[in-house]
């Protein structure tokens, strides 16, 4: 037979495309990434979550409806808290000594520390606190994951209360919180805390995301984290700093998502059987069979949380 110049194994170009790495890795990307049922839930949910936040922070003002605005507040202060824990984390570990850690009524917050590498601890604040909340809308896909990021808060709470252990304010939030983690744990076998830790996430990445507008690109604040930065390294102005790290910050919330979309695939049926099976609810009939497990586990952990730290603020 004469050769016609087309190689007899090779392949169409079709076919040959499909086997291509890029086009292979895209695929499987795009499969891993496809949200099933309950994952599409979750992402509705967090949109209404980020509307009606949008709507009570910035549509709704203490002259319209007045209570309203109240639902925000002690969620804000969580925020704030993220915030200046993450100051104060990142000046641990570049060994600087934290002298306090305060929170403002009025939604502000301090962390004060002497010591430790200003261009770590300064961008600390904004960038800690929205990878946290990245986290934590992560965690959300999953009933689990939502378990263990509670077991991580309250270690957080507990590091915040030693350094606060004279602000009363600090005092209340992290009481009121503990009280709706325990309650949403219980809360048909713990499927409603992870919608908790969700709103969490969301309203800490909001929160990131406004402040950093707010703080160092619409206007200049000169007492602001940016402000402070730039002084530092005196090569950009304050609002080139506040809009990488807006850039930074909306990285952190969308592989927040990302990873919750590829790491948690299990439906809402299996979430609730695996649930039954880790820190089981008090009472339920997995915790009483299960005698390996303490019979109340995170009431234990963040009841201790809240006794180790009245220890502190004696």
């Amino acid at each position: 037979m004469p050769y016609n110049g087309i190689p007899v194994t090779g392949l169409a170009p079709e076919h040959a495309f499909a086997n291509h790495p890029i086009y292979l890795v895209a695929r499987d990307a795009r499969s891993t990434l496809e949200p099933n049922a309950t994952q599409r839930t979750t992402l509705i949910v967090a949109a209404c979550y980020i509307i009606a936040i949008a709507i009570l922070w910035h549509v709704v003002t203490s002259r319209h409806v007045p209570y309203l605005t109240l639902i925000l507040y002690p969620f804000k202060l969580l925020t704030v808290g993220f915030h200046e824990m993450s100051h104060a984390l990142m000046g641990v570990l570049t060994c600087a000594r934290i002298h306090s850690i305060e929170l403002d009524p009025d939604e502000g917050g301090a962390t004060r520390m002497s010591g430790g590498i200003p261009w770590l601890t300064l961008p600390a604040g904004y960038l800690g606190s929205s990878f946290i909340g990245a986290c934590l809308i992560a965690c959300g896909f999953d009933t689990n994951a939502s378990k263990v990021a509670c077991l991580v808060l309250a270690v957080f709470f507990l590091f915040t209360l030693w350094w606060a252990r004279r602000e009363i304010l600090t005092w209340l939030l992290i009481l009121g919180m503990s009280g709706i983690i325990i309650l949403f744990w219980f809360v048909n076998g713990g499927s409603a805390l992870r919608y908790f830790v969700l709103f969490m996430g969301v309203m800490s990445c909001l929160y990131v995301l406004w402040d950093v507008i707010d703080d160092t690109i619409s206007r200049k604040v000169n007492g602001s984290d940016a402000s402070s930065f730039a002084e530092v390294c005196g090569c950009c102005p304050s609002q080139v700093w506040g809009v990488i790290w807006l850039l930074i910050a909306f990285c952190f919330f969308a592989g927040g998502i990302l990873v919750g979309l590829a790491a948690f695939k299990e439906s809402a049926a299996q979430q609730a059987s695996d649930s039954q099976h880790f820190l089981p609810v008090p009472g339920s009939h997995n915790a009483a069979s299960r005698s390996s497990y303490p019979e109340s586990s995170v009431s234990l952990l963040l009841s201790g949380t809240i006794a180790i730290g009245f220890v502190l603020l004696l």
